[in-house]
């Protein structure tokens, strides 16, 4: 499949550049109308293999079925954008995004770092604890050594 094979069957499935398309998997980061970045965002529900795992749920005791609860599950910047804030732009506007379009709470599920202690390649496509920090989410559960939940509920 060519590049442009690839960029079209994902801007199909997403629905992230059409702002009249009905739901969408996720938004886009631009910088000068370029894209530059990408976060995966939509109800809790969609992400059938999240209901499943154990980890996540270790501890809690709520409705993993409530369509009202929105997850931010994904990241991508595009080289030569990374360590520019995208990720975190990108995070502070999913708030936005899903209390607008009905949620009640949005969960992120990022990994924690660690001075000194090294990052495997794509550990952090779920984002960091930081990022969802910053953007106004608090802390849940730490339902592993590396993993955290961070939420934030909305007042609608």
């Amino acid at each position: 499949m060519s590049d442009r094979e690839r960029q079209n069957r994902l801007r199909e499935q997403t629905h992230c550049d059409n702002p009249r398309a009905r739901t969408t998997t996720g938004l886009v980061a631009y910088l000068d109308n370029e894209p530059v970045g990408w976060v995966a965002v939509e109800p809790r529900t969609a992400y059938p293999r999240l209901l499943r795992t154990r980890t996540v749920w270790s501890g809690r005791q709520e409705d993993k079925t409530d369509d009202n609860v929105w997850a931010v599950t994904c990241f991508v910047t595009r080289k030569g954008y990374r360590k520019r804030g995208v990720t975190y732009a990108l995070a502070a506007a999913t708030i936005d995004y899903a209390e607008g379009h009905g949620a009640r709470a949005m969960e992120a599920y990022p990994m924690t770092t660690q001075p000194g202690k090294e990052i495997t390649w794509g550990e952090l496509h779920v984002g960091s604890r930081q990022v969802f920090a910053d953007a106004g989410f608090t802390e849940a559960s730490h339902p592993s050594p590396r993993r955290v939940v961070m939420r934030i509920d909305f007042a609608n």
